[in-house]
């Protein structure tokens, strides 16, 4: 086992920039790679069925670059085998070179005792052999997502296609109308690449290794989280994984660094933004509060009188701080801020130019601000949204 450096001092400043700039929110984005270039940075895009301006992974990159051509970024994910669909954090789009990582989760399925779902005899079989005929089919077209109306009531397809996937026997290589698309993985993934060569260690060695060049520097917990790896998993491979001990003042626990983040103090022009709540910047809420000072919690699944931000209540980014909330929703061509949260008058300019943004990336020729906690800067708001509107609709 390699011995480690000394441990790094930063402060958390310095610690929140290099996190700013490793999630693409620091600095000039490669706009050459694109869409791509933004999954390949960050190692997994969550997708999520919510959709209220966009759907989530769209708003990943949309965030980062700007007003991608929504189109453009469904063919930047999906053509030429470039991205497969798998169980990271969540269900993500993951860079296609990384198959060959994931091999360890593959295994972990195929030996797993136990299903929520019962396999019919044949079903299995019957799959395979019809994908290999038919070529790439939803679940539908298999024969049937579901037996009921109800969402986890699956047909026996159903459940063979996803166990399939989870096996890496099948790949879900796009989404079409939301719904999963299917292939074998012999033709849709490389052949430089299908084969799952690799053993435990050496993909868990690299996934922690690239969770830690995404998040720049990251706790235990926060490297464990990236890829829904265990505690344990990261102890046994996180000394060979090329990431270097730091120490980050107001952490309170040891953490770890990408060594080419530390190379160079983070500089250069910071994103304003809304950010989806599936956005990996904020995906743990942890340490959400300990690198920004900001509680946040989706509430699309509380219940609505409990609700205290809203539906899909997305942060505001600005100067490299959350700076607020807007909770939106659209009416027609009309996007409505229906709840905002502000940190104070000085956030004003920057939630008004995230919400023209956003507005003019979906469409919308219009804004209405409903609600502002601080009911005193409703008005200043709308009048702020309304001037910055005017001007980027000339």
């Amino acid at each position: 086992m390699t011995t480690p450096p000394p441990a790094t001092d930063l402060s958390a400043d310095e610690a929140r920039r290099i996190v700013l700039r490793a999630q693409g929110f620091l600095g000039t984005p490669d706009r050459r790679a694109g869409v791509r270039g933004v999954l390949r940075h960050l190692g997994a895009v969550q997708l999520d069925t919510i959709s209220v301006l966009a759907r989530s992974h769209e708003l990943i990159p949309y965030a980062r670059l700007g007003a991608v051509g929504r189109k453009k970024v469904e063919n930047a994910y999906w053509t030429d085998r470039h991205a497969f669909e798998y169980w990271s954090h969540a269900a993500c789009i993951l860079p296609i070179e990384e198959w060959p990582h994931f091999a360890f989760r593959r295994r972990a399925y195929r030996s797993r005792p136990h299903w929520n779902h019962q396999l019919p005899d044949g079903t299995y079989d019957q799959v395979i052999k019809q994908l290999r005929t038919e070529g790439p089919l939803t679940a539908t077209e298999l024969g049937g997502a579901k037996k009921t109306s109800e969402w986890w009531d699956w047909s026996g397809t159903k459940v063979a296609v996803e166990r399939a996937l989870m096996y890496g026997e099948v790949v879900c290589v796009e989404r079409r109308g939301w719904k999963r698309v299917y292939d074998l993985a012999e033709r849709a993934v490389p052949a430089d690449l299908l084969h799952d060569e690799l053993d435990d260690t050496e993909c868990l060695r690299r996934l922690v290794r690239l969770a830690g060049q995404s998040l720049g520097v990251g706790t235990r917990a926060d490297i464990a989280d990236y890829h829904r790896l265990k505690g344990e998993q990261v102890d046994a491979v996180i000394a060979d994984s090329g990431l270097v001990p730091v120490t980050v003042e107001g952490w309170g626990k040891p953490a770890w660094a990408d060594p080419a983040a530390l190379e160079t103090p983070p500089r250069g022009r910071h994103r304003t933004t809304l950010l989806s709540p599936f956005d990996s910047l904020i995906w743990e809420r942890a340490r959400t509060e300990r690198i920004f000072g900001f509680t946040h919690r989706l509430e699309a699944y509380v219940p609505k009188p409990k609700r205290v931000y809203g539906y899909f209540a997305m942060p505001v980014l600005a100067g490299g701080r959350l700076v607020g909330r807007v909770d939106p929703a659209r009416e027609g061509s009309t996007l409505v801020a229906r709840q905002v949260t502000l940190d104070g008058p000085k956030a004003v300019p920057a939630v008004a130019q995230a919400l023209v943004e956003a507005a003019t990336w979906v469409d919308c020729t219009d804004i209405r601000v409903e609600r502002v906690d601080a009911p005193d800067l409703r008005e200043p708001l709308a009048k702020e949204v309304t001037g910055a509107l005017t001007t980027a609709l000339r």
